[in-house]
């Protein structure tokens, strides 16, 4: 049994279709990411999942019951900030806390532990709107873990936010998980899924492109070396003049950077280095990157994650 199973997830808007058959599995105690481009799908996903959007068809279920059901075992921490800013940190606790059904000495208990774990019982009798955009998301993170949920889905938690926080927000991330609570987080901070996540899902165009941990996705492109070259001088170079040489398969240009895509042991480095030698353009920093996990993205979804 998952703990988050999707089978066939659709959802049209008008003629739209935002999400096209999304099929999920999630283990008790995955810190699972969810990546993909503005416009993939993800957040239209994940407000099915916590029963804020009806799916036009397909199936969601919680420990393997209808959605509906279990909606207390889980926590959402939405992109925007969901708390109210002439309340304070106390005063959002238990607002929140009380949505769920928490009362009496639980609540001040969840309260005071959910404060702590998010590093604000010092403020916690300061209203909203005198915090820091740090505070806030942490803030926002507390609201949402106040009623001790077993599944918590963050959506974007660090958009916006100083280092210091972001750091917090990681280490309580580790230390829910510590704690077998089930993560769904999305990001467009690469390195962050890369750090957490123990399995990844790709969505693009509505629909799964690639599943699997992250030394299984990076297996996805194997077949391929990316070469890095900075040159001092783009104006001579012809990008569609150097995918015709043997076994390049993508040129990408950024800043004085070249990156060049090719099928594994093509042997075509001189042939490369040749070519851009002879425009009269000066070649350095050369060496061929690692397979990270942003790699695998723009192999699989040509697209950077903010496109």
């Amino acid at each position: 049994m998952y703990m988050i199973e999707t089978k066939d997830l659709v959802k049209k808007f008008d003629n739209t279709v935002a999400v096209d058959g999304v099929s999920l599995k999630i283990q008790e105690g995955d810190i699972f990411g969810l990546l993909g481009p503005n416009g993939a799908g993800k957040s239209t996903t994940i407000n099915m999942i916590c029963d804020l959007l009806t799916p036009t068809s397909g199936e969601i279920l919680i420990q393997g019951n209808k959605i509906g059901t279990m909606k207390n075992t889980i926590g959402y921490i939405p992109q925007s900030l969901a708390v109210y800013n002439e309340f304070t940190a106390y005063e959002n606790l238990r607002f929140f806390g009380q949505i769920y059904n928490v009362r009496g000495k639980e609540l001040n208990k969840n309260i005071n532990d959910a404060l702590e774990f998010t590093g604000l019982t010092e403020v916690r009798n300061k209203k909203a709107k005198t915090f820091s955009g740090g505070m806030l998301r942490r803030l926002n993170i507390a609201c949402a873990l106040v009623h001790r949920p077993q599944i918590v889905i963050m959506d974007e938690p660090t958009v916006g936010i100083d280092p210091q926080s972001r750091n917090h927000i990681m280490n309580a991330i580790r230390k829910m998980n510590e704690e077998n609570v089930t993560v769904v987080y999305t990001s467009h901070y690469m390195e962050e899924i890369e750090i957490l996540c123990n399995n990844i899902s790709i969505i693009d165009g509505g629909k799964v492109i690639a599943n699997g941990t992250k030394e299984e996705l990076r297996n996805l492109i194997t077949d391929k070396d990316t070469l890095s070259i900075s040159v001092d001088n783009l104006y001579h170079i012809d990008v569609e003049e150097l995918k015709k040489i043997k076994g390049v398969a993508d040129v990408r240009v950024e800043d004085m950077n070249l990156e060049i895509t090719s099928q594994k042991n093509s042997y075509n480095l001189n042939e490369l280095l040749r070519y851009i030698l002879d425009k009269g353009v000066r070649a350095s920093n050369i060496g061929y990157k690692e397979v990270t996990l942003e790699t695998v993205f723009l192999s699989l979804t040509g697209k950077k994650l903010r496109d």
